[in-house]
């Protein structure tokens, strides 16, 4: 997981999906040696040389200039998560963190999160941390997903619940881009603040070895941040559900988030998870936190 290798393949992948007739560049026909576009063709269109370009692709250029890598995001028609992430890998912020003791540390639940997690009753709600990993839950959150307490403190991921826990591919309904969407977020975790995690690189590794999905979707390098959206579930206790999801950062600690599900009002899907809530709602006793 060198940050090199990433920008290699996060080049290499972004060149592979552009064809000539999506830049305007002529296409003489015939039989394309490679996926995509060739590198002299991303070259000439972000004004660089042949060489200097296949350097960067082979991760052989240091520091290269915000000019320059924006003209490579708008060659490659980058969207905005694209190309933040283009600029971390190309310019990895290695002395901007003080990372391996940090990261080799627990993290704990900013105290202003766990009391609005503490608030929220009829909001399922969880704290994510690094790599994914869910540091607090309200019991809402344990209707819907299930009970993270009973979850091995080591285990307790989004991406590796989502991938290796069975039930995730029975709750959301569709389970794919559920998946894929972690995949991404996992590309720009790894590239925006911790590239040298160890931690970040087994779980990376545990999910290529035991699922192909995972190892598939990663090797394609997708990158997505995760803010907000739809999610939609199929709950064994009460059917199906389309739950609007915000992600919820503080300015001065992005490696923490806040992560809300809610239901529009006059919904059957208002109606059904304020019927799960009802159900669960005696052996809900308040938020928790994840403990090592």
């Amino acid at each position: 997981m060198s940050t090199a290798t990433s920008l290699s393949d996060f080049l290499r992948t972004r060149r592979a999906r552009l064809h000539p007739q999506d830049v305007a560049l002529p296409d003489f026909g015939g039989t394309r040696r490679v996926a995509g576009l060739r590198r002299e063709e991303i070259a000439q269109l972000a004004g660089v040389s042949v060489d200097y370009y296949t350097r960067m692709e082979q991760g052989r250029v240091s520091n290269p200039s915000d000019t320059v890598l924006d003209a490579l995001a708008r060659a490659l028609r980058l969207n905005e998560d694209e190309s933040r992430h283009l600029h971390q890998l190309a310019r990895p912020r290695h002395a901007a963190r003080p990372a391996r003791r940090q990261q080799a540390s627990r993290q704990r639940v900013r105290p202003m999160l766990q009391r609005l997690l503490d608030e929220l009753k009829d909001v399922p709600a969880m704290v994510m941390g690094r790599r994914m990993d869910i540091l607090a839950w309200n019991p809402a959150a344990v209707a819907l997903f299930g009970d993270y307490a009973a979850v091995d403190p080591a285990e307790r991921n989004i991406a590796r619940i989502t991938f290796l826990d069975p039930a995730s591919r029975e709750l959301y309904a569709d389970w794919s881009s559920c998946a894929r969407e972690n995949v991404a977020y996992l590309h720009l975790e790894a590239g925006r603040n911790h590239p040298s995690d160890p931690r970040l690189a087994q779980l990376i590794g545990e999910l290529s070895l035991k699922s192909e999905d995972f190892r598939r979707w990663w090797a394609e390098h997708p990158v997505q941040d995760k803010t907000s959206g739809i999610k939609r579930f199929h709950h064994p206790l009460v059917g199906d559900l389309e739950l609007t999801y915000e992600t919820l950062r503080a300015a001065d600690d992005p490696d923490q988030a806040l992560i809300t599900y809610a239901a529009q009002p006059d919904t059957s899907s208002h109606d059904a998870l304020h019927m799960l809530l009802a159900w669960t709602a005696p052996t809900a006793t308040g938020a928790h936190q994840s403990t090592d």
